[in-house]
């Protein structure tokens, strides 16, 4: 039986990534309904507001989460992290419903980012449950093939063109005597 290191070393507030893994307890499939992952999902976005982090990928699998995020501006990792586990397993009938701990990578290159990202959109399929990774509604996937914003703001070449787009629309409007204070979204 796998067991959990001891003294578990992490490295955090290095101004990394973190492809980070956590499940289900004992395994179990307890995100194995839409209507669980729609809560993951929604849980994730409100964690990310409040602790300000950047979720640049995730998948929500069956029994398990893969996450690659930033590191957060209001608390530390394991933090966030602890009450994102929270704020699902209370809304939730099974219990306990997560595993205790989570396994942590430290992603430092572009090339580890690429890596990681793939391997959590290939995720459904290798386990059989899409054809293909866009077909998997509850991950990034989707955000990376068309841009199209979800549940979870996806920390992209997309999102980034979104704000300076905003920023620009912002900060002409403030430019023009008499300017609307607000403009609509196209």
């Amino acid at each position: 039986m796998f067991s959990m290191p001891k003294a578990l070393v992490r490295y955090q507030q290095t101004g990394d990534l973190h492809f980070v893994t956590f499940s289900c307890y004992r395994r179990r499939p307890y995100l194995d309904s839409a209507k669980a992952r729609d809560l993951f999902e929604r849980s994730l976005e409100t964690m990310r507001v409040r602790y300000d982090f950047f979720v640049t990928g995730y998948v929500a699998m069956p029994e398990h989460v893969h996450l690659l995020l930033s590191e957060p501006k209001k608390a530390v990792l394991s933090k966030a992290l602890q009450a994102l586990k929270l704020s699902v397993a209370v809304q939730r009938k099974e219990r306990p419903f997560w595993q205790a701990r989570y396994y942590d990578f430290n992603v430092y290159t572009e090339h580890k980012r690429v890596e990681k990202l793939q391997y959590m959109h290939r995720n459904p399929v290798k386990r059989g449950l899409v054809a293909e990774p866009e077909d998997w509604a509850w991950s990034s996937c989707n955000h990376y093939y068309t841009g199209e914003e979800g549940v979870v703001e996806i920390e992209s070449l997309y999102t980034a063109a979104r704000r300076d787009r905003a920023a620009l629309k912002t900060h002409v409007s403030e430019a023009r005597h008499g300017a609307p204070t607000s403009v609509e979204a196209n």
